[in-house]
C-alpha cells in the first residue's frame, strides 16, 4: 500500500513533496484518525505526498506548495517525538525476533537430540552410506575426487570386471599403478547379493550397511575391499611400490585412442599407457512403460545398483502391491524374495512375462514350468504368456495400471522392470570403437582387445570365443573371468579367451542351479534327474564350503583328465520329480551347455565335458559323473568299481520336445 504513495516524488527547494492522488479510502481513514506510533514512521512520507497533488499541472512547484500548504494542517500529527516512538517500536520487534530465533533453535536442538544419533555414531555413518541426511533429506552429491594427470593403467568402470582386472595386473606387475574410475559413488562391489541374500536377512542393521548373510549364516560385505585398502587417486603417482586408487563419481566421455588420453565429463583429462573399458550395462525398459509419463516413471524401478536395491527395499516395506515385469534370472529371483516379504507384510506380488514359465529362455519347458510352480509357492501371482501392451497412471488409486494382451489389468504401487541389460557402449560412438550389430557390445578379438592399448571386459564386451564363436555374456563369473584375462593381457600375457564362465541363480535357499556354456531353451536338451536330499540345496552347499559366491568354489571338485562313465544303483523317478539333475544342451549332437539343477561343486566336470566336444551315446551315463545318485559330499566311485546291469539303469532321462 505504501509503495504507491511514494510514486513520483519530486524535490522543490530542498523539500520533498508528492501528490495526494491515489490515496485509497483506507489511507485517508488512517490519516483522519489518531496517528499512533505504528504509523509515525510513515507520516513524513505521507506529508510529502500530499504536498504535490498537482505536480503534473502547469503551476510551478513553489506555487503548488504554497497553495496546498494548508492541507498539511488538516492532517493529524503524531504526539511527541515520532522518531523516538518509531525507535521504541523497532526495539520491541527486535526483541520478538530474538525470542523467536531462540525458540526455533531450541526446537531444532531438541529434535536432533531425540531423533538423530550423535556425530560419528555407527547409526550416523550408516545413514551417510545410504546417502541420507540426519533429517531424512537426500545427501548432496560430493564433488569428484581429484585425479592424477597420467597413469600407467586406467580402468574405466569400478565393478567386478574392473576389480578382477586390477588384481590380475598387480599379480603380473607388483609395482603397477592402477586407477579405476566409475560413475557410481561407491567402491567396487558385487551385484549378485542385491537380488539374492540381502532380501533374506532379518537384521536391518546389516542390510543398511550392505552386509549380507550367506545361506550358512556367515556375514559378508558386498564391497570387495574396505576403503583403506585403496590409496587416494592424487597420491597414486607417488606410490613407490605401486598401488590401486578408485575415483568415484567420474564419467569418461571420450577416448583419444591415438594420443592415449581419456576425456572426462568435467573437462579434465588423464593420459594412460593401457586402458580397459569395463562399463557394464544399464537395465532395459519397455517402450510402453518408458513413454507413459512422469507419474508412471516415478513408480518404476529399473533394478541394477545399490541405490535401486535401497529404493525397492524401502518402498516394499510400506507398499501394498508390486508388479515385476520379466521372467528371467533377475525377475524370478526378485519375485521369490518379495514373495517372502509378502508373507510378512501382506504385500501383493505379481510377476508378468511372455514365456510359458520362469526362465523360459534358458530352461527346457518342463523345468521352466516346474520353476513357475515353485515361485507361486512363495506367494507370487505369476502371469505367464502375458505381454504388457498398455501402461498409465491411475490418479484415483495413485497406482500404475498395466494392461496385458489378454485384456487383464494389473494395478500396483510400484513396478519393477527386469527385461534384460543394455551394454553401455557410449564410448564407442565418441571414440571410434566398433560395436556388434546383433549381440551389442564393443567388438573385441579373442584377447579382448578393441584397439591398440584398449581392452574391453565384462557385460560390454562382445568377444570371440575360440570354442563357441562370437559371444556376449552378462553374468558375474564372466565379469571375473574376462576381467582377469584382460588384466593379464594388459600386463603383456597375450592370452586368448578359453575359460568358459559359469553362472548361477537361486530361487531362495532351497532351489538353485549352476550353468556353463550355451544355455538356450531353443536347443535340444536331455535331462537326467535323481531324488534330492536335504544336502542338495544352495543353503547346504554354502554350509559345506563356506562360500556363497559359487564361482569361487570350483576348486572343491578337481576336473577329470577325461570323461568316463560308471553306473550306480538308483530308483526310477516320477514325471514331476525334478529334485536334482543335469541338463545337457546339444548342438549337432555335441554337448555345448550344461545346467546342474541343485547339483553343486561339479563345475570342473562340466567344463571338461564341454571341452572334449564329442558325441556321447548315452548321456545318462555322463550324468553319473556328477554323482547325482550319491552323497553330494562324496566323490563319485571309479569307473571300474561298478559293473553296469539292467537293474542299475534307473535314472530318469528327460528329453524335451526338441531332444534327441
Amino acid at each position: 500500500m505504501w509503495k504507491g504513495l511514494v510514486r513520483n516524488v519530486k524535490s522543490v527547494d530542498g523539500r520533498i513533496f508528492a501528490s495526494r492522488e491515489g490515496l485509497t479510502p483506507s489511507c485517508i481513514r488512517c490519516l483522519q484518525g489518531p496517528v499512533n506510533s505504528h504509523y509515525a514512521g510513515f507520516y513524513p512520507v505521507l506529508q510529502a505526498r500530499l504536498l504535490s497533488s498537482d505536480h503534473r499541472s502547469s503551476k510551478s512547484p513553489a506555487a503548488v506548495a504554497k497553495e496546498h500548504r494548508s492541507r498539511l494542517s488538516d492532517l493529524p500529527k503524531p504526539e511527541g517525538d515520532w522518531q523516538k516512538q518509531q525507535q521504541s517500536q523497532n526495539q520491541k520487534w527486535m526483541i520478538f525476533l530474538g525470542v523467536g530465533v531462540a525458540a526455533a533453535a531450541a526446537a531444532v536442538y531438541a529434535m536432533k537430540k531425540a531423533g538423530s544419533p550423535p556425530m560419528g555414531s555407527e547409526k550416523e555413518k550408516s545413514a551417510k552410506k545410504q546417502g541420507a541426511s540426519l533429517f531424512g533429506g537426500k545427501k548432496a552429491k560430493p564433488p569428484p575426487v581429484e585425479l592424477p594427470k597420467e597413469v600407467t593403467y586406467l580402468i574405466i568402470g569400478a565393478g567386478t570386471a574392473a576389480y578382477s582386472a586390477y588384481r590380475a595386473i598387480r599379480a603380473s606387475d607388483a609395482a603397477a599403478k592402477v586407477l579405476l574410475v566409475g560413475e557410481e559413488e561407491h567402491l567396487p562391489y558385487m551385484r549378485t547379493p542385491l537380488s539374492k541374500e540381502l532380501w533374506y536377512s532379518d537384521d536391518r542393521k546389516l542390510v543398511e550397511n550392505l552386509v549380507f548373510r550367506q545361506w550358512n549364516g556367515r556375514e559378508r560385505s558386498i564391497f570387495y575391499e574396505k576403503e583403506g585398502f585403496y590409496c587416494k587417486p592424487k597420491e597414486l603417482p607417488e606410490k613407490e611400490f605401486g598401488g590401486v586408487a578408485v575415483g568415484v563419481g567420474h564419467k569418461v566421455t571420450r577416448l583419444d585412442v591415438k594420443e592415449q588420453i581419456a576425456h572426462f565429463e568435467d573437462g579434465s583429462t588423464v593420459k594412460y599407457g593401457k586402458c580397459l573399458i569395463a562399463t557394464g550395462g544399464k537395465p532395459r525398459n519397455l517402450a510402453v512403460i518408458e513413454n507413459a509419463g512422469k507419474d508412471v516413471l516415478e513408480r518404476i524401478t529399473l533394478f541394477r545398483t545399490i541405490e535401486d536395491f535401497k529404493h525397492l527395499d524401502s518402498i516394499t516395506r510400506s507398499a501394498k502391491s508390486v508388479a515385476i515385469v520379466g521372467g528371467g534370472f533377475l525377475g524370478s529371483e526378485l519375485a521369490c524374495a518379495l514373495g517372502k516379504r509378502s508373507l510378512e507384510t501382506g504385500l501383493k506380488v505379481t510377476q508378468i512375462f511372455p514365456e510359458k514359465g520362469n526362465m523360459g529362455l534358458v530352461l527346457p519347458e518342463y523345468l521352466s514350468k516346474w520353476s513357475t510352480n515353485k515361485v507361486k509357492g512363495e506367494g507370487v501371482d505369476v502371469l505367464t504368456n502375458s505381454v504388457v501392451t498398455g501402461c498409465k497412471f491411475d490418479p484415483k488409486t495413485k497406482q500404475v495400471s498395466l494392461t496385458l494382451d489378454s485384456g487383464k489389468t494389473v494395478n500396483a504401487d510400484n513396478v519393477v522392470v527386469a527385461v534384460g541389460l543394455e551394454p553401455n557402449i557410449d564410448l564407442a560412438f565418441s571414440s571410434g570403437l566398433e560395436i556388434h550389430d546383433q549381440l551389442g557390445g564393443f567388438l573385441v578379438n579373442a584377447e579382448l582387445e578393441a584397439r591398440s592399448n584398449v581392452w574391453v571386459a565384462g557385460d560390454a564386451a562382445c568377444f570371440y570365443d575360440v570354442k563357441l564363436g562370437r559371444r556376449r555374456v552378462e553374468h558375474h563369473d564372466h565379469a571375473v573371468v574376462s576381467g582377469r584375462l584382460a588384466g593379464e593381457n594388459m600386463a603383456g600375457a597375450r592370452k586368448h579367451y578359453w575359460h568358459q564362465s559359469m553362472f548361477w541363480s537361486d530361487l531362495g535357499p532351497e532351489v538353485g542351479y549352476e550353468a556353463i556354456g550355451l544355455i538356450d531353451s531353443t536347443l535340444p536338451t536331455v535331462g537326467v534327474f535323481a531324488k534330492a536330499t536335504e544336502k542338495d540345496t544352495p543353503k547346504a552347499v554354502v554350509e559345506a564350503t563356506g562360500e556363497g559366491i559359487r564361482s569361487e568354489t570350483e576348486q572343491v571338485a578337481p576336473a577329470p583328465s577325461s570323461v568316463v562313465s560308471y553306473s550306480v544303483p538308483s530308483k526310477p523317478l516320477s514325471e514331476e520329480d525334478f529334485g536334482k539333475g543335469v541338463i545337457f544342451y546339444l548342438r549337432n549332437d555335441i554337448v555345448v551347455g550344461i545346467v546342474m539343477w541343485n547339483v553343486f561343486n561339479k563345475m570342473p566336470i562340466a567344463r571338461q565335458v564341454i571341452k572334449e566336444g564329442k558325441k556321447f551315446d548315452d548321456l545318462s551315463e555322463v550324468a553319473k559323473l556328477f554323482n547325482i545318485h550319491g552323497d553330494p559330499e562324496q566323490p563319485p566311485p571309479a569307473a571300474d568299481e561298478k559293473k553296469e546291469s539292467t537293474e542299475q539303469k534307473g535314472a530318469k532321462q528327460k528329453p524335451d520336445k526338441a531332444g534327441k
